[in-house]
């Protein structure tokens, strides 16, 4: 049985490596065009990783705002993707990832822990806590063949207090995630884009800069994730809000989506969602985590209106 997916739009197509995006164009292209708002052929995609660009985020409420996290993926240059990787290669790439990810220093400073050397109560409690991504159980993993060999080579490396995590060959070669409890955004961004730039840095060093092109941005494994990758979410809990008729029209005015409380095919547990960018291809990352931040800040205020009994009529947004 194939487990559905009520809360994401799962694209259905993979890239096995770098070249399937031009090779397989005109499979390719007209998904990216329908999944990324009409992006085109011919567009091309813009890159800022300053946190300093960022305009607020330090203030969402924590009574309503619980965590904030901002993730990407990204893939090494001269290997084949997850869906086609070979045992060999995997295992190249997993060598790689750990030999500059150990050289970090300072707040990044950490260890990788491979998953085949975990016990099973070890890599759930990961998982509960967030940490760690899920067992190969969803049918994109199974069926595209990303989850061959499992464990081998797959892992998680993060620094001393899991704020800095980094899973590797998952869905993607890297997946780069910055988090911490609460609704400062603004330092879970800082974090993300220093830790993230000096990973990068290490790998182009070592002769393996990520792939990255002007039309695609960072080439990923799904075409969903094309662009920046990056996904900026808060779990915010909107009892009232959430009830609203007009919740979903204002979560797409804003350019955001919602998932369930434990990521992306679960349901929400005690009015708590999972609220991210919609948007990852032909605007930057400092964009993408504004609408995060501007937009739970409106639904922080719109629940609060709705405590007190008060209409939210007036504040519902313009598309943006």
């Amino acid at each position: 049985m194939i487990n559905g997916h009520p809360f994401i739009m799962t694209v259905g197509c993979v890239a096995g490596d770098e070249e399937s995006y031009v090779v397989f164009k005109e499979l390719f292209d007209p998904i990216i065009q329908d999944r990324h708002g009409g992006y085109k052929p011919t567009d091309k995609h813009k890159t800022d990783l300053n946190h300093e660009n960022l305009k607020g985020g330090d203030d969402l409420d924590p009574n309503y705002v619980l965590s904030s996290r901002v993730r990407t993926g990204r893939s090494i240059k001269g290997y084949t993707l997850p869906p086609h990787c070979s045992r060999g290669e995997r295992r190249a790439v997993e060598k790689l990832s750990v030999e500059a990810l150990n050289s970090l220093t300072g707040e990044f400073k950490g260890k990788y822990y491979p998953l085949k050397s975990m016990t099973e109560q070890e890599q759930q409690q990961l998982i509960d806590d967030h940490f760690l991504f899920d067992k190969p159980v969803s049918p994109l993993l199974l069926a595209s063949g990303m989850a061959r060999d499992w464990p081998d080579a797959r892992g998680i490396w993060h620094n001393d207090n899991k704020s800095f995590l980094v899973w590797v060959n998952e869905e993607d070669h890297l997946r780069v995630i910055s988090m911490e409890k609460g609704g400062n955004m603004k330092e879970v961004f800082r974090r993300f884009c220093v830790g993230l730039q000096k990973i990068e840095e290490i790998f182009k060093k070592a002769g393996h800069p990520f792939m990255w092109n002007e039309h695609l941005g960072y080439v990923l494994t799904c075409p969903s994730n094309l662009g920046t990758g990056l996904r900026g979410g808060v779990h915010v809990k909107l009892a009232h809000l959430s009830k609203h008729p007009k919740f979903e029209e204002i979560l797409g005015r804003l350019r955001l989506q919602k998932r369930g409380t434990g990521g992306v095919d679960t349901a929400a547990v005690g009015s708590v969602f999972d609220v991210s960018n919609a948007d990852r291809l032909g605007s930057s990352e400092v964009e993408q985590v504004q609408l995060v931040v501007d937009g739970v800040k409106l639904m922080v205020e719109m629940e609060k209106k709705l405590e007190k009994g008060q209409s939210i009529d007036d504040m519902i947004p313009a598309q943006k």
